[in-house]
């Protein structure tokens, strides 16, 4: 199972996905979270922030998240993955895979501003400082009309997000295929 996350940043993607990734621990369930900013500097530092960029990242990060749900593993990509294409594209290239859009206000994130990124966007154009491409502010999100599961963080707390993604972890799970291998006779 993949869990394809989305949403904008300081939405709850993050805390969401460690906190469920926790819950499923002690259920004994394998779980791997593909963190979009860990792995943009790591395996996706050479891609900026245009669209072709951004949707590249998420293809990437989509072949590492098949790669742990064919082990059975369940996989959450936390990242903005801001545009519906792609989104659709991950959807039809590999199984199991639910969109979940994690939502909250832009006027409460831009509260929250955890990274100041919001901040930043909102300068004056000109200024030396200015973010010219947050998704949400200054560059475009798609959001899905109709995702496997929706979850609003603005009106629910951590612990009411976890239960309803587990609820439906739990109950979308696929059962992992066992493969019977035949062992060669070299008589």
């Amino acid at each position: 199972m993949i869990l394809l996350f989305c949403g904008l940043s300081g939405a709850g993607k993050s805390t969401l996905a460690k906190s469920v990734a926790a819950e499923l621990k002690d259920l004994n369930i394998k779980a791997e979270i593909i963190d979009g900013d860990e792995y943009r500097a790591a395996l996706c530092r050479d891609l900026g922030f245009s669209k072709e960029d951004r949707n590249e990242n998420i293809r990437r990060l989509g072949f590492v998240a098949s790669r742990f749900s064919a082990q059975g593993i369940v996989t959450i990509v936390s990242a903005i993955n801001p545009y519906d294409d792609i989104r659709r594209e991950l959807a039809e290239k590999y199984d199991h895979v639910s969109i979940v859009h994690i939502d909250c206000p832009v006027n409460k994130l831009i509260d929250r501003d955890t990274k100041g990124l919001y901040k930043r966007a909102l300068l004056p154009d000109g200024h030396p400082d200015k973010l010219n491409n947050l998704t949400g502010i200054n560059d475009r999100f798609d959001v899905p009309v109709n995702p496997n599961l929706y979850i609003d963080t603005c009106n629910y707390t951590i612990r009411q997000s976890t239960s309803s993604l587990l609820y439906y972890i739990i109950n979308n799970l696929q059962p992992v295929k066992k493969h019977t291998f035949k062992i060669p006779s070299y008589s």
